[in-house]
C-alpha cells in the first residue's frame, strides 16, 4: 500500500503525462539524471503491470530504500484510474497531481518550447524530485462519486441549453412572435402548446376552449395567441416545419427529464458524504441540497482556498469592465460600464442565482444587503449579483469553521480582550427604530445606501433586520489624525442593544486616525492623498523604513497591502480588525471604545460629504449568469 517514509535514502521522481489511450512515464534521480528509460504504457491492465514492474525494479536496485515522488499531469478524467492504481502500489509513494497551467509554465522554463509527451513527463519528474511537493491525501470515494454526477449534470445542462437554442432558431422562422408572448419558451405551457399545435396555422385553426385547457393559458392569453398566429410574419410553413418543431420540442423535454434525474441522483449522493464542514452548507438559508451538492463537488476541498475572495474568483462572481459593442438601442456601451464575469462554471452560477432569489427572502444578511443595493438605486439584477457574492462568503465561512449557519451571529457581541471599560457617563438611549411600511415600494424608498449623498437618508445595517431603519447622525470633519472632534471625543460608549452602525463608525474614524494611533502615519511617504510605506499588519513601526508595499488613500479611506503573503485591503475598520486580529463585529466595538465614538448613531441629519465621493460603476448582470 502507498505510504510515506521520512527515512528514505533515495528519492526518485516519477513524472507521468496522461492521455486518453495511454500515458508516458519518466524516471529521474535526485541529481536530475535518468534513473530508468521512460516508456509509454496503455490504459489497460497489462499497461499498469508494466509500470508496476518498472517501479519494482528500481526499488530492488536500491534495496527497497527508495521514495517515489509521483507527479501526474492530469488531463481531464484520464488520470482517475491511474491515480487509484498508484495509490495502491506496495511502495513508498508520495503522490501529487499538478495543475495543467502550472506544469506547462514549469516545462517552458526548463525545457524546449515544444509539446510532446516525453518532455511533459520529464518536467513533471523534475518538479517532483526538485520541489518535492507534499503528499496529496486520497479523497473519499463518496466525493469522487458526487463529482462524477455533477460533471454529468453540468454536461446535461449544457445540452438542455443547446436544445433550447435550436428551438429558438427554428421558431424565429416559424412563429417569431411567440418569443414576445412567452418570457421563456422552455416553460411547460409553451412546450405543451407547440407539441399539440406546432405551427401558427394549427394554433389559428384550434378552438379557444382547447387552447384555454392548456396549463397557465387563460382565455385572454389563448385569444391573444390565436390573433397573433393569424397575423404572423413566419416564412417557414408546411408539414416539414411541423415535424421539425415537434422534434425540437421533444429534444428539450427529454433533456430536461434527464437533467431532473441527475439532480435526484445528486441529492442521494449528498446524503452519503462523510462528516465535515461541507455538511453544514444546507443550513444557509437559500442553499438547498442540490446547490450544496454542486458547490461541494466543484470546490471539493475548501483548503484549496485561503481567502473567500479566491472562492469568488474561482466561480467568476465578480464584475468586469465591458466597453465593447452597442446596447439594444444601438448606442455604444459607455466607458467603464461593468457586467458580471463570464468565467467559472455555468451550472454553479445558475444555481447561485436561484439561491440568491431565495436568500433575499429568508437570509437576514442577504436581505439587508439586497435592501441597501436597491436603496442605492442599483438594478435588481445587479443587487442579486452582490447577493451571490455574499452567499459565497457565507459558504467559505461555514465550511472553514465547520459550524452551521446562525442568523443571529451578526447581532452578537463577541468577547473582546483588547477592549477596556471606559470611565465616562452612559450615553443616552438610542432612538427606537421605525418599522418600514409593508408596501414593497415604500421599503425600497425607506432603505438607504452608504454613499452619504443627499441631505436626509436612512441606513439599513446588516446587524439589524432589513425591515428597520435608522437616521444617520451628523458627521464631523475627522481628516486630521492629530485633532479629534470635541463632539466625537466626548461621546460616551453605550451599546445595550448589541447593534453596530458600521457606516457611521467608518465616517467618524478615518484611516489616517487609525494609522496615527498605530504609529505608522509618520512613517508613510508622499505628500498627497496617496501614501506608501510599511504595512501595519505584518511590519512593526520603524522596522522597515524603506518598505513601500502598503498603499493608503487618505481621501477615500482605503488601504491595500501589495505584499504577496498579506494581500490585505479594505477600509479603516478592516485595517483595525486585521491588526487586532479580531472579527469585524468585535473590531468595531474595540475601535469605538478606543476613539470614544458611539456604536449606534442617534437621529439626525447627514450633511453633505466633506470629501468628493468617487462615482460608482454600474455592474450589469443577466439572469443567464
Amino acid at each position: 500500500m502507498s505510504k510515506l517514509s521520512s527515512t528514505s535514502q533515495v528519492i526518485i521522481g516519477v513524472g507521468i503525462d496522461t492521455a486518453r489511450y495511454g500515458h508516458h512515464v519518466t524516471f529521474t534521480n535526485q541529481d536530475r539524471t535518468t534513473a530508468l528509460r521512460g516508456f509509454t504504457f496503455l490504459e489497460s491492465r497489462p499497461g499498469y503491470q508494466k509500470l508496476h514492474d518498472a517501479l519494482k525494479h528500481l526499488a530492488a536496485k536500491h534495496h527497497n530504500q527508495v521514495l517515489f515522488q509521483v507527479r501526474l499531469d492530469a488531463a481531464g478524467q484520464y488520470a482517475a484510474n491511474l491515480e487509484a492504481f498508484v495509490r495502491q502500489l506496495p511502495f513508498n509513494v508520495s503522490f501529487s497531481v499538478g495543475e495543467p497551467k502550472r506544469n506547462r509554465d514549469y516545462k517552458n522554463a526548463h525545457y524546449p518550447k515544444a509539446k510532446s509527451d516525453p518532455i511533459d513527463s520529464a518536467a513533471c519528474a523534475r518538479f517532483a524530485v526538485v520541489e518535492q511537493p507534499p503528499h496529496a491525501p486520497a479523497a473519499p470515494p463518496e466525493f469522487l462519486e458526487l463529482r462524477d454526477l455533477v460533471a454529468t449534470l453540468s454536461a446535461q445542462s449544457r445540452q438542455t441549453t443547446r436544445c433550447i437554442n435550436q428551438l429558438h432558431k427554428l421558431l424565429a422562422r416559424v412563429f417569431p412572435e411567440l418569443a414576445l408572448i412567452a418570457n421563456n419558451i422552455a416553460e411547460q405551457w409553451v412546450l405543451e402548446l407547440l407539441r399539440r399545435y406546432p405551427t401558427p396555422a394549427r394554433i389559428a385553426a384550434a378552438r379557444l376552449s382547447s387552447l384555454s385547457q392548456l396549463p397557465h393559458v387563460s382565455p385572454e392569453r389563448a385569444l391573444h395567441l390565436q390573433q397573433t398566429a393569424r397575423s404572423t410574419t413566419g416564412s417557414f410553413t408546411g408539414p416539414f416545419a411541423e415535424n421539425l418543431v415537434v422534434q425540437a420540442v421533444q429534444s428539450v423535454c427529454d433533456s430536461q427529464k434527464r437533467e431532473t434525474e441527475c439532480l435526484a441522483w445528486i441529492e442521494l449522493s449528498l446524503d452519503s458524504l462523510p462528516p465535515g464542514g461541507h455538511r453544514h452548507l444546507i443550513s444557509i438559508p437559500g442553499i438547498g441540497p442540490r446547490t450544496a451538492a454542486v458547490l461541494i463537488a466543484k470546490i471539493f476541498s475548501i483548503d484549496r482556498f485561503q481567502r473567500p475572495e479566491q472562492l469568488v474568483s474561482y466561480f467568476g462572481v465578480f464584475p468586469e469592465v465591458n466597453s465593447s459593442g452597442v446596447d439594444k438601442t444601438g448606442a455604444p456601451v459607455s466607458r467603464g460600464q461593468q457586467r458580471m464575469s463570464t468565467r467559472g462554471c455555468d451550472l454553479v452560477r445558475k444555481m447561485l442565482w436561484m439561491a440568491a432569489l431565495t436568500a433575499i427572502r429568508f437570509n437576514p444578511p442577504i436581505q439587508a444587503l439586497y435592501a441597501r443595493k436597491l436603496a442605492a438605486r442599483k438594478p435588481p439584477s445587479v443587487a442579486l449579483g452582490h447577493c451571490m457574492h455574499k452567499l459565497l462568503h457565507q459558504v467559505f465561512a461555514i465550511w472553514k469553521t465547520n459550524r452551521p449557519f446562525d442568523k443571529c451571529y451578526s447581532a452578537r457581541t463577541p468577547p473582546n480582550p483588547h477592549a477596556a471599560t471606559p470611565q465616562s457617563p452612559p450615553a443616552p438611549a438610542p432612538s427606537t427604530p421605525t418599522p418600514m411600511p409593508a408596501d414593497s415600494r415604500s421599503q425600497k424608498n425607506a432603505a438607504a445606501g452608504r454613499t452619504g449623498v443627499g441631505p436626509r437618508r436612512t441606513a439599513v445595517t446588516a446587524t439589524a433586520s432589513h425591515l428597520r431603519t435608522r437616521k444617520l447622525s451628523p458627521v464631523t470633519d475627522l481628516n486630521n489624525p492629530k485633532i479629534a472632534s470635541p463632539a466625537t471625543a466626548a461621546t460616551p460608549i453605550s451599546n445595550p442593544t448589541g447593534l453596530v452602525d458600521f457606516a457611521d463608525l467608518r465616517r467618524r474614524v478615518s484611516i489616517n486616525q487609525v494609522l496615527d494611533h498605530l504609529g505608522h502615519f509618520d512613517h508613510l511617504t508622499g505628500s498627497g492623498s496617496q501614501r506608501r510605506g510599511a504595512c501595519p499588519i505584518h511590519d512593526k513601526p520603524g522596522t522597515a523604513p524603506k518598505a513601500r508595499h502598503f498603499s493608503v488613500n487618505l481621501e477615500r479611506n482605503l488601504f491595500r497591502c501589495l505584499h504577496p503573503q498579506c494581500q490585505a485591503k479594505g477600509n479603516a475598520l478592516d485595517l483595525w480588525a486585521a491588526v487586532r486580529q479580531l472579527p469585524i463585529h468585535a473590531a468595531a466595538i474595540d475601535l469605538a471604545k478606543t476613539f470614544q465614538v458611539p456604536l449606534t448613531s442617534p437621529q439626525g441629519v447627514l450633511p453633505p460629504p466633506t470629501t468628493p465621493v468617487a462615482p460608482k460603476t454600474r455592474i450589469s448582470t443577466s439572469r443567464s449568469t
